[in-house]
Protein backbone atom coordinates (compact mmCIF):
# COMPACT_ATOMS: atom_id res chain seq x y z
CA UNK A 1 0.00 0.00 0.00
CA UNK A 2 1.53 3.58 -0.36
CA UNK A 3 2.92 5.00 2.74
CA UNK A 4 1.82 8.46 3.45
CA UNK A 5 4.01 11.66 4.42
CA UNK A 6 3.15 10.89 7.90
CA UNK A 7 4.21 7.55 7.58
CA UNK A 8 7.20 8.36 6.25
CA UNK A 9 8.10 11.20 8.86
CA UNK A 10 7.27 8.22 11.63
CA UNK A 11 9.65 5.94 10.12
CA UNK A 12 12.68 8.54 9.43
CA UNK A 13 12.37 9.58 12.91
CA UNK A 14 13.64 6.52 14.77
CA UNK A 15 16.72 6.72 12.83
CA UNK A 16 17.00 10.56 13.50
CA UNK A 17 16.99 10.18 17.39
CA UNK A 18 19.29 7.28 16.50
CA UNK A 19 21.77 9.52 15.36
CA UNK A 20 20.72 12.34 17.76
CA UNK A 21 21.62 9.59 21.14
CA UNK A 22 24.68 8.11 18.92
CA UNK A 23 26.62 11.66 18.55
CA UNK A 24 25.94 11.74 22.18
CA UNK A 25 28.01 8.67 23.03
CA UNK A 26 31.07 9.01 24.53
CA UNK A 27 34.27 6.92 22.14
CA UNK A 28 34.90 3.41 23.70
CA UNK A 29 38.62 3.21 24.52
CA UNK A 30 40.68 2.30 22.60
CA UNK A 31 42.01 -1.36 24.80
CA UNK A 32 45.78 -1.17 22.76
CA UNK A 33 46.46 2.26 24.55
CA UNK A 34 44.17 1.73 27.96
CA UNK A 35 45.54 -1.24 28.80
CA UNK A 36 48.78 -1.95 26.75
CA UNK A 37 50.44 -5.39 26.59
CA UNK A 38 53.77 -5.87 28.02
CA UNK A 39 55.28 -5.90 24.75
CA UNK A 40 54.05 -2.97 22.95
CA UNK A 41 52.36 -1.55 20.34
CA UNK A 42 54.06 -1.44 16.37
CA UNK A 43 53.06 0.97 13.53
CA UNK A 44 54.58 -0.75 10.70
CA UNK A 45 54.96 1.26 7.35
CA UNK A 46 55.73 -1.71 4.65
CA UNK A 47 54.38 -2.97 1.46
CA UNK A 48 51.28 -4.91 0.76
CA UNK A 49 50.54 -7.80 -1.60
CA UNK A 50 47.23 -9.54 -1.95
CA UNK A 51 48.34 -12.91 -2.26
CA UNK A 52 51.84 -14.05 -0.32
CA UNK A 53 54.14 -12.81 2.44
CA UNK A 54 56.40 -9.88 2.02
CA UNK A 55 56.60 -6.85 3.67
CA UNK A 56 53.34 -6.27 6.06
CA UNK A 57 52.09 -9.46 5.19
CA UNK A 58 55.78 -11.12 6.27
CA UNK A 59 56.05 -8.77 9.30
CA UNK A 60 52.51 -8.36 10.99
CA UNK A 61 50.92 -11.79 11.65
CA UNK A 62 54.69 -12.59 13.69
CA UNK A 63 54.63 -9.68 15.83
CA UNK A 64 51.11 -10.28 17.00
CA UNK A 65 51.96 -13.96 17.34
CA UNK A 66 54.19 -12.28 19.88
CA UNK A 67 52.01 -10.35 21.50
CA UNK A 68 52.32 -7.14 20.20
CA UNK A 69 49.54 -4.94 18.84
CA UNK A 70 50.61 -4.01 15.33
CA UNK A 71 48.68 -1.56 13.40
CA UNK A 72 49.91 -1.54 9.20
CA UNK A 73 50.08 1.43 6.74
CA UNK A 74 51.03 0.06 3.43
CA UNK A 75 53.18 1.60 1.82
CA UNK A 76 52.11 -0.11 -1.62
CA UNK A 77 49.06 -2.35 -2.40
CA UNK A 78 49.59 -4.86 -5.51
CA UNK A 79 48.06 -8.17 -6.39
CA UNK A 80 51.60 -9.90 -5.40
CA UNK A 81 55.21 -9.43 -5.31
CA UNK A 82 57.10 -8.14 -8.15
CA UNK A 83 58.59 -11.33 -8.96
CA UNK A 84 55.70 -12.78 -10.64
CA UNK A 85 55.42 -12.15 -14.39
CA UNK A 86 52.76 -8.87 -14.19
CA UNK A 87 51.15 -7.14 -10.92
CA UNK A 88 48.80 -4.39 -10.34
CA UNK A 89 47.90 -2.56 -7.84
CA UNK A 90 48.21 1.29 -6.18
CA UNK A 91 51.42 3.03 -4.68
CA UNK A 92 50.71 5.31 -1.29
CA UNK A 93 52.35 8.54 -1.91
CA UNK A 94 53.59 11.16 1.38
CA UNK A 95 50.45 13.00 1.15
CA UNK A 96 48.00 9.98 1.53
CA UNK A 97 50.29 8.51 4.18
CA UNK A 98 50.86 12.23 6.22
CA UNK A 99 46.81 11.98 6.14
CA UNK A 100 46.32 9.01 7.59
CA UNK A 101 48.82 10.21 10.43
CA UNK A 102 46.27 13.25 10.92
CA UNK A 103 43.92 11.38 11.13
CA UNK A 104 45.47 8.94 13.75
CA UNK A 105 46.11 12.36 15.70
CA UNK A 106 42.85 13.73 15.62
CA UNK A 107 41.83 10.99 17.56
CA UNK A 108 44.50 10.48 20.03
CA UNK A 109 45.66 7.43 18.51
CA UNK A 110 49.33 8.50 17.95
CA UNK A 111 50.84 6.71 20.88
CA UNK A 112 53.30 3.88 19.28
CA UNK A 113 55.62 2.27 21.38
CA UNK A 114 57.61 1.18 17.89
CA UNK A 115 57.79 2.51 14.32
CA UNK A 116 58.94 -0.11 11.90
CA UNK A 117 59.83 0.54 8.16
CA UNK A 118 60.28 -1.61 5.27
CA UNK A 119 60.66 -0.99 1.62
CA UNK A 120 59.80 2.48 0.33
CA UNK A 121 60.37 3.34 -2.65
CA UNK A 122 60.54 7.41 -3.40
CA UNK A 123 62.65 10.34 -1.46
CA UNK A 124 59.21 12.31 -1.07
CA UNK A 125 57.54 9.09 0.79
CA UNK A 126 61.24 8.82 2.77
CA UNK A 127 60.79 12.94 3.65
CA UNK A 128 57.19 11.58 4.87
CA UNK A 129 58.34 9.04 7.19
CA UNK A 130 60.96 11.48 8.46
CA UNK A 131 58.27 13.71 9.29
CA UNK A 132 56.56 10.44 11.16
CA UNK A 133 59.27 9.73 13.19
CA UNK A 134 59.28 13.29 14.47
CA UNK A 135 55.52 13.81 15.26
CA UNK A 136 55.38 10.00 16.77
CA UNK A 137 58.27 10.86 19.29
CA UNK A 138 56.27 14.52 19.90
CA UNK A 139 54.11 12.18 22.10
CA UNK A 140 55.83 9.25 22.79
CA UNK A 141 59.47 10.38 22.84
CA UNK A 142 60.53 6.76 23.96
CA UNK A 143 59.87 5.05 20.59
CA UNK A 144 61.62 2.82 19.25
CA UNK A 145 62.67 2.98 15.80
CA UNK A 146 62.95 0.00 14.16
CA UNK A 147 64.57 0.47 10.31
CA UNK A 148 65.27 -1.77 7.83
CA UNK A 149 67.05 0.39 5.05
CA UNK A 150 65.86 -1.55 1.99
CA UNK A 151 67.71 -0.78 -1.40
CA UNK A 152 69.31 -3.53 -2.64
CA UNK A 153 70.82 -6.99 -2.55
CA UNK A 154 74.05 -8.44 -3.85
CA UNK A 155 75.56 -5.29 -5.76
CA UNK A 156 71.90 -4.07 -7.21
CA UNK A 157 70.18 -1.27 -6.39
CA UNK A 158 66.44 -1.77 -6.03
CA UNK A 159 65.28 1.91 -5.00
CA UNK A 160 66.82 5.68 -6.71
CA UNK A 161 70.36 6.38 -6.07
CA UNK A 162 69.31 9.54 -4.50
CA UNK A 163 67.67 7.38 -1.35
CA UNK A 164 71.01 6.40 -0.35
CA UNK A 165 71.60 9.90 0.62
CA UNK A 166 68.77 10.08 2.50
CA UNK A 167 69.38 7.11 4.55
CA UNK A 168 72.55 7.88 5.13
CA UNK A 169 72.06 11.59 6.07
CA UNK A 170 68.75 11.78 7.56
CA UNK A 171 66.97 8.17 8.49
CA UNK A 172 70.24 6.21 10.06
CA UNK A 173 70.63 8.97 12.75
CA UNK A 174 67.05 8.57 13.50
CA UNK A 175 67.19 5.12 13.98
CA UNK A 176 67.36 3.38 17.40
CA UNK A 177 68.21 -0.17 15.09
CA UNK A 178 68.92 -0.65 11.88
CA UNK A 179 69.09 -4.16 9.64
CA UNK A 180 70.53 -3.81 6.48
CA UNK A 181 71.73 -6.46 4.63
CA UNK A 182 75.65 -6.56 3.48
CA UNK A 183 75.34 -4.67 0.03
CA UNK A 184 72.89 -2.42 2.22
CA UNK A 185 75.73 -1.53 5.12
CA UNK A 186 78.25 -1.55 2.22
CA UNK A 187 76.10 1.73 0.94
CA UNK A 188 75.41 3.46 4.10
CA UNK A 189 79.05 3.19 5.15
CA UNK A 190 80.87 3.33 2.27
CA UNK A 191 82.80 0.41 2.98
CA UNK A 192 83.51 -2.66 1.26
CA UNK A 193 82.57 -5.67 3.76
CA UNK A 194 85.26 -8.59 2.74
CA UNK A 195 85.55 -9.80 5.97
CA UNK A 196 84.40 -10.15 9.63
CA UNK A 197 86.55 -7.68 11.05
CA UNK A 198 84.66 -5.29 7.88
CA UNK A 199 81.85 -6.35 9.15
CA UNK A 200 82.38 -4.68 12.63
CA UNK A 201 83.62 -1.90 11.67
CA UNK A 202 80.60 -1.17 9.39
CA UNK A 203 78.51 -1.71 12.58
CA UNK A 204 80.64 0.71 14.15
CA UNK A 205 80.51 3.51 11.83
CA UNK A 206 76.77 3.20 11.98
CA UNK A 207 76.72 3.03 15.62
CA UNK A 208 78.51 6.27 15.58
CA UNK A 209 75.81 7.62 12.83
CA UNK A 210 73.10 6.83 15.58
CA UNK A 211 71.61 3.61 16.20
CA UNK A 212 72.46 1.61 19.17
CA UNK A 213 71.63 -1.62 17.38
CA UNK A 214 72.82 -3.12 13.87
CA UNK A 215 72.41 -6.23 12.90
CA UNK A 216 74.11 -6.86 9.61
CA UNK A 217 71.27 -9.81 9.08
CA UNK A 218 73.67 -11.97 6.15
CA UNK A 219 77.32 -11.64 5.12
CA UNK A 220 78.92 -13.95 3.08
CA UNK A 221 82.50 -14.27 3.32
CA UNK A 222 84.60 -16.96 1.99
CA UNK A 223 81.77 -19.01 1.24
CA UNK A 224 80.44 -19.01 4.62
CA UNK A 225 77.15 -16.98 5.26
CA UNK A 226 76.44 -15.37 8.94
CA UNK A 227 75.11 -12.69 10.55
CA UNK A 228 76.74 -9.72 12.55
CA UNK A 229 74.99 -7.90 15.53
CA UNK A 230 76.63 -4.65 17.61
CA UNK A 231 75.00 -3.48 20.56
CA UNK A 232 76.56 -0.39 21.91
CA UNK A 233 74.66 0.34 25.23
CA UNK A 234 76.60 3.91 26.07
CA UNK A 235 77.26 6.49 23.55
CA UNK A 236 80.90 6.06 23.50
CA UNK A 237 81.27 2.54 24.81
CA UNK A 238 83.03 -0.48 23.10
CA UNK A 239 79.87 -1.98 21.21
CA UNK A 240 79.22 -5.85 22.43
CA UNK A 241 79.58 -7.92 18.93
CA UNK A 242 78.84 -11.05 17.88
CA UNK A 243 78.35 -13.15 14.83
CA UNK A 244 75.66 -16.74 14.10
CA UNK A 245 76.70 -18.65 11.26
CA UNK A 246 74.02 -19.32 9.39
CA UNK A 247 73.32 -22.40 7.30
CA UNK A 248 72.65 -22.20 3.48
CA UNK A 249 69.76 -23.39 2.26
CA UNK A 250 69.81 -23.72 -1.72
CA UNK A 251 66.91 -21.79 -2.45
CA UNK A 252 65.52 -18.15 -2.91
CA UNK A 253 62.61 -16.95 -0.71
CA UNK A 254 60.78 -13.90 -0.59
CA UNK A 255 59.66 -11.61 2.49
CA UNK A 256 62.62 -13.57 4.78
CA UNK A 257 64.37 -9.97 4.86
CA UNK A 258 60.96 -7.71 6.54
CA UNK A 259 60.33 -11.18 8.53
CA UNK A 260 63.74 -11.15 9.85
CA UNK A 261 63.69 -7.43 11.02
CA UNK A 262 59.96 -7.97 12.40
CA UNK A 263 61.69 -10.93 14.58
CA UNK A 264 64.58 -8.75 15.66
CA UNK A 265 62.22 -6.13 17.33
CA UNK A 266 59.75 -8.26 19.15
CA UNK A 267 62.60 -10.57 20.50
CA UNK A 268 65.15 -7.28 21.00
CA UNK A 269 62.24 -5.55 23.34
CA UNK A 270 61.72 -9.02 25.49
CA UNK A 271 65.62 -9.18 25.95
CA UNK A 272 66.23 -5.42 25.17
CA UNK A 273 70.04 -6.39 27.43
CA UNK A 274 70.89 -9.46 25.03
CA UNK A 275 70.53 -8.17 21.61
CA UNK A 276 72.48 -11.59 21.23
CA UNK A 277 70.02 -13.63 22.13
CA UNK A 278 67.38 -11.93 20.41
CA UNK A 279 69.03 -12.33 17.18
CA UNK A 280 69.36 -16.32 18.32
CA UNK A 281 66.04 -16.57 18.41
CA UNK A 282 64.87 -14.94 15.18
CA UNK A 283 67.26 -16.56 13.29
CA UNK A 284 66.46 -19.97 14.65
CA UNK A 285 62.87 -19.15 13.77
CA UNK A 286 63.67 -18.01 10.11
CA UNK A 287 65.67 -21.31 9.34
CA UNK A 288 62.83 -23.56 10.66
CA UNK A 289 60.73 -21.62 8.28
CA UNK A 290 62.79 -21.74 5.64
CA UNK A 291 62.90 -25.53 6.02
CA UNK A 292 59.82 -26.23 6.19
CA UNK A 293 58.85 -24.20 2.97
CA UNK A 294 61.39 -26.21 0.81
CA UNK A 295 59.75 -29.72 2.15
CA UNK A 296 56.31 -28.14 1.56
CA UNK A 297 57.35 -27.07 -2.05
CA UNK A 298 59.27 -30.51 -2.63
CA UNK A 299 56.23 -32.06 -1.42
CA UNK A 300 54.07 -30.81 -4.29
CA UNK A 301 56.28 -32.10 -6.57
CA UNK A 302 58.22 -28.53 -7.71
CA UNK A 303 61.68 -28.09 -8.23
CA UNK A 304 62.77 -25.09 -5.46
CA UNK A 305 65.90 -24.12 -6.70
CA UNK A 306 63.67 -22.96 -10.44
CA UNK A 307 62.38 -19.63 -9.01
CA UNK A 308 61.61 -17.50 -5.53
CA UNK A 309 59.31 -18.98 -2.83
CA UNK A 310 56.64 -17.55 -0.93
CA UNK A 311 57.22 -18.60 2.74
CA UNK A 312 55.06 -20.50 4.80
CA UNK A 313 54.49 -18.53 7.27
CA UNK A 314 51.08 -19.39 8.86
CA UNK A 315 51.60 -23.00 8.85
CA UNK A 316 55.44 -22.02 11.32
CA UNK A 317 53.26 -20.45 13.87
CA UNK A 318 54.49 -22.25 16.72
CA UNK A 319 57.88 -21.73 15.32
CA UNK A 320 57.59 -18.31 15.68
CA UNK A 321 56.26 -18.65 19.08
CA UNK A 322 58.77 -21.17 20.38
CA UNK A 323 61.47 -21.34 18.20
CA UNK A 324 63.73 -24.19 19.19
CA UNK A 325 67.65 -22.44 19.51
CA UNK A 326 69.65 -24.28 17.11
CA UNK A 327 72.20 -21.67 15.86
CA UNK A 328 74.00 -19.90 18.77
CA UNK A 329 75.72 -16.75 18.91
CA UNK A 330 79.45 -16.17 19.47
CA UNK A 331 80.49 -13.24 20.98
CA UNK A 332 83.42 -11.43 19.63
CA UNK A 333 86.44 -10.33 22.50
Amino acid sequence: MPISLTTTTTLRSPNRNFRSRKSRMSTPPVLSLALPSDTGRVLSIQSHTVQGYVGNKSAVFPLQLLGYDVDPINSVQFSNHTGYPTFKGQVLNGEQLWELIEGLEANDLLFYTHLLTGYIGSVSFLNTILEVINKLRSVNPNLTYVCDPVMGDEGKLYVPEELVHVYREKVVPLASMLTPNQFEAEKLTGLRINSEEDGREACAILHAAGPSKVVITSITIGGLLLLIGSHQKEKGQKPEQFKILIDKIPAYFTGTGDLMTALLLGWSNKYPDSLDKAAELAVSTLQALLRRTLDDYKRAGYDPTSSSLEIRLIQSQDEIRNPNVELKAERYS
